[in-house]
């Protein structure tokens, strides 16, 4: 039970990482109040989106207006820094999930072995034990 509870807080913690990295969909309107081009920002965000949706993010979608990219300057350059940076927030938290996961399932074998190993010593402890006695008083 305990370690159901503990893939349960990693993988709501997981989530949690997840979308604070994903948050391009507000950086749009931070970006403009620190006074980055419009362009820019709406390059950035369509990017960040696609960054998200290429390292596998199941809440994002591929953004890309490609005449726009094509033509403006700024789009594309924003496009380009959205994709890039957020592709690699996004892969940084699914290999944290991951690294998470794997301590945990090694937490859970040790723990595994370690009853197995006890099991097997109290077995190998009463080997000699002459236990008529005890079932004597079972009767009893």
């Amino acid at each position: 039970m305990n370690s159901i509870s503990s893939i349960i807080k990693i993988t709501l913690s997981s989530i949690a990482i997840v979308f604070s990295l994903s948050a391009c969909v507000s950086q749009h309107d931070l970006m403009v109040q620190k006074g980055f081009p419009l362009p820019y920002a709406d390059g950035f965000d369509d990017g960040c989106h696609s960054g998200n949706k290429a390292a596998g993010s199941l809440f994002d979608e591929f953004k890309k207006d490609v005449n726009r990219f094509n033509s403006d300057k700024q789009y594309g350059q924003g496009w380009s820094d959205g994709f890039r940076q957020c592709e690699t927030e996004q892969e940084a938290a699914q290999r944290q999930t991951r690294i998470m996961l794997e301590q945990q399932r090694l937490q859970e074998q040790k723990k595994a072995n370690n009853i197995s190993q006890q099991h097997a010593l109290e077995k190998e402890v009463i080997k000699g034990v002459d236990i008529d006695a005890l079932k004597s008083l079972e009767k009893q």
